[in-house]
């Protein structure tokens, strides 16, 4: 892979996340190829210029492989499993790029497989979801070979607006960790200030309004905004994978030796929520917890509501 040149990609796992991401690197002009477990949910890839494959072994001979996959055992799959993508004996990506969610020691353990291979190793988490991505505000932590980094750091940029590189190792993991525990806590936050102000008779759409066009307004409160006044809890991010997150958060909290009293009162109540049957919705079904705590039960105000999240236009 000359410098001039544009690498060949290859790309695992075609879930909501994966796909709309693989979609930005076909736009981008990139010689893609993918492999998903179930083939019919890369076909829509296909369509827009991609190539299937049947296995993730087929993708060994990719200058850069891509994965995003569910959970450890999905990484160890693909990767060193039965046809993963490290287990030809003649040929291994020169760059592996895992955006999966999984742990730092399995992620350790593949990272070592690849090595073995000759194949460098990336941790990238994102923090988005399809909407995000399609805005183009997507954010990457990445952590592995500085050198590594450097070679895909336009494959990143193409993704979002946000790539940080944080360091060696598997610090990407404990970054996106730290991340979703704050996330946790300021959606938190923000249910019971807005319950707050409802209660005194503000209605959530106008204190929302307020709120995110105040200095204490961001991406993040004007993005969950629609779903807090319309009460629209299509599932972005669960209360059952926030909860993980949190209590991951929490255990690298005693490793380290770092207090966290409000990151675990936060883990309560999300997990009280789930108690209460909310795991399948978004998460800001905390909201009905906090009006429910509250004496009352909330309902939809029918406002439109500007999510932020207008696609970005580019020059």
């Amino acid at each position: 892979m000359a410098p001039t040149e544009k690498p060949t990609i290859g790309w695992i796992g075609t879930g909501r996340m994966g796909a709309a991401l693989a979609t930005r690197l076909l736009d981008a002009g990139y010689d893609l190829a993918v492999y998903n477990r179930t083939r019919s949910k890369a076909e829509p890839l296909a369509a827009k210029g991609a190539t299937l494959v049947d296995r993730p072994v087929d993708l060994a001979d990719r200058d850069v492989v891509f994965i995003m996959v569910s959970a450890s055992r999905d990484l160890e799959a693909v990767t060193t499993g039965e046809g993963g993508v490290l287990t030809d004996p003649s040929v291994a990506p020169r760059i592996i790029v895992d955006s999966s969610t999984v742990s730092p020691e399995t992620s350790a353990e593949i990272r070592a497989a690849a090595a073995a291979r000759g194949s460098e190793f990336l941790a990238t988490p994102v923090s988005g979801n399809p909407k995000v991505i399609s805005s183009g505000k997507l954010t990457v932590a990445v952590s592995g070979p500085r050198e590594a980094f450097d070679r895909v750091e336009p494959l990143l940029r193409a993704l979002g607006r946000g790539v940080t590189y944080v360091g060696d190792g598997e610090l990407a993991r404990l970054v996106k960790i730290a991340h979703n525990v704050f996330l946790g806590v300021v959606i938190q936050s923000l249910v019971e200030v807005t319950v707050l102000a409802e209660r005194g008779g503000v209605s959530r759409a106008v204190f929302l309004e307020f709120l995110n066009d105040s200095v204490m307004g961001s991406a993040y409160t004007r993005y969950k905004s629609p779903a807090l006044v319309n009460l629209d809890f299509h599932a972005t991010f669960t209360n059952v994978l926030l909860n993980k997150d949190i209590e991951l958060g929490l255990a690298a909290g005693r490793q380290l030796g770092v207090p966290m009293p409000i990151a675990s009162a936060t883990g309560m109540l999300v997990a009280e929520a789930i108690g209460a049957g909310y795991t399948d919705e978004d998460f800001a079904t905390l909201l009905l917890e906090q009006a429910r705590r509250s004496g009352y039960q909330v309902v939809s105000e029918n406002t439109p509501v500007d999510d932020g999240l207008a696609p970005e236009t580019r020059s």
